[in-house]
């Protein structure tokens, strides 16, 4: 049973540099072990940082931390060339092992680790920083603007952006949120973001949130204006004189003694709602209302022979009842009158043999729904004797037909899932794009 659930935050300090004419672009990918097994499982990606050899990434790891396991990490670091997911078409900067233990306890919770990788190269280091996650679950709106920022640009004003940190136990700060760059302006206002507020001080209402802003420039050097500090309790008044803030460049503020800032923030807004959890959902009183779409097309098998996924065996059940079975047992738990629409696509029907893309398995077109999930089993299995397995593979009229009823629904008390159990590739792809976006 997971303890607590722990956010990990990656910064990398001395790259290697694989980019001829600019800096490396580097992104991390963190990989997991399964209790018991070897086998190294992709857990997720931090986004890419463009032109940095010692980057802070933004996108967190969010894990189970359980006191009483091994729980082995991999960190890889690559140097993004190109749009492509596949990690083998980018440079690989080293990597790094440990246990999610070792982070948790390092001194602070933070972990410096040498990179390896690369025989005969210094690949740099990893900084791992863990936080235990609080159980707030409010999310934080907010909007600033700026006015009279230095200008740092030679042609232009300066391409303005803020960083925002929370501060750490041991008086380090940990990046939550970047905003957009706004060009050419010395007064801008960025557009309002949203951030769980645990993100932005782990439900500590006094903890210090440090604000740097920033002159962005393409290479990645980014020139460094000044910055602030505030706290959510003081930022959570909103807009006010409270909320209007002096931008400070220590470096200059010793230099010269006129000097009073290089200009000033404000808040423009500022809102908070509780982010509801499917549990808040269930409890009050949503029902899940779940649809089966199964696959007929020849691609399939023929249902006679064992090779087939609609094999008909009396002994056990095929590969599509499997699938249903294990789907529709944990959803009919939040479906009260147990009735589920089941629909097939890809056949030819009887009686006069025309092909269909949302043919009700219980061969009743005015109500497709079948009594609980063995309901829709015998239904599927009367289909497979009655229809000619046939082609081609399309979705759209499924997604519609569960949209079109989705749509009568208005009030928020019914969540529509369709399962497509399938065995292949999709062949009206663009409209079935366009039924889900509708």
């Amino acid at each position: 049973v997971p303890a607590t659930r722990v956010e990990l935050t990656v910064s990398c300090r001395q790259l290697l540099d694989r980019d001829t004419f600019s800096k490396s672009d580097p992104l991390c990918v963190l990989y997991t072990q399964r209790p018991g097994s070897h086998q190294w499982r992709e857990f997720g990606r931090t986004e890419v940082i463009d032109n940095s050899l010692n980057p802070d990434f933004l996108r967190k790891f969010v894990l189970d931390y359980c006191f009483e396991e091994r729980q082995n990490l991999r960190f890889d670091l690559y140097d993004v060339d190109s749009k492509s997911p596949d990690l083998s078409k980018h440079d690989f900067l080293g990597q790094a092992f440990c246990t999610l233990g070792e982070i948790v306890g390092s001194a602070g919770s933070r972990l410096e680790k040498p990179l390896t990788g690369i025989p005969g190269k210094k690949c740099g280091t990893i900084i791992l920083l863990a936080e235990e996650l609080g159980n707030c679950r409010d999310v934080a709106t907010l909007q600033f603007c700026a006015n009279k920022l230095d200008k740092k640009d030679f042609f232009g004003k300066s391409d303005p952006f803020m960083v925002f940190y929370r501060s750490n136990e041991d008086g380090t700060f940990t990046i939550c949120h970047k905003t957009e760059v706004v060009r050419n302006t010395l007064n801008p206002v960025w557009a309002a973001f949203a951030i769980p507020v645990r993100a932005l001080c782990n439900g500590d209402h006094d903890r210090a949130i440090k604000v740097e802003v920033y002159d962005w420039d393409r290479d990645g050097s980014h020139d460094f204006i000044g910055e602030f500090t505030t706290s959510y309790r003081e930022l959570a008044r909103g807009q006010s004189r409270f909320n209007v803030y002096e931008v400070v460049n220590p470096r200059k503020k010793m230099k010269k003694k006129k000097y009073l800032n290089s200009g000033t923030v404000t808040l423009l807004s500022f809102a908070v709602e509780a982010e509801h959890t499917f549990l808040d959902y269930i409890k009050g009183g949503t029902q899940l209302n779940f649809t089966v779409a199964i696959d007929f097309t020849a691609s399939n098998g023929n249902p006679s022979q064992p090779t087939s996924l609609h094999y008909i065996s009396p002994f056990q059940l095929n590969a599509y009842s499997l699938a249903l079975r294990a789907v529709g047992d944990i959803i009919q738990d939040y479906d009260s009158d147990k009735m589920f629409p089941a629909l097939g696509f890809g056949a030819k029907v009887p009686p006069d043999g025309h092909v269909s893309h949302e043919f009700p398995l219980n061969g009743d077109a005015s109500n497709p729904a079948c009594c609980g999930i063995a309901g829709v089993l015998e239904a599927y299995q009367r289909s497979l004797r009655r229809v000619q397995l046939y082609g081609p593979t399309n979705f759209a009229p499924v997604v519609n037909h569960v949209a079109r009823s989705a749509a009568t629904v208005l009030d928020g008390s019914q969540y529509f899932v369709l399962l497509i159990i399938t065995d292949g590739v999709i062949s009206d792809m663009a409209q079935t794009k366009e039924a889900i976006v509708n």
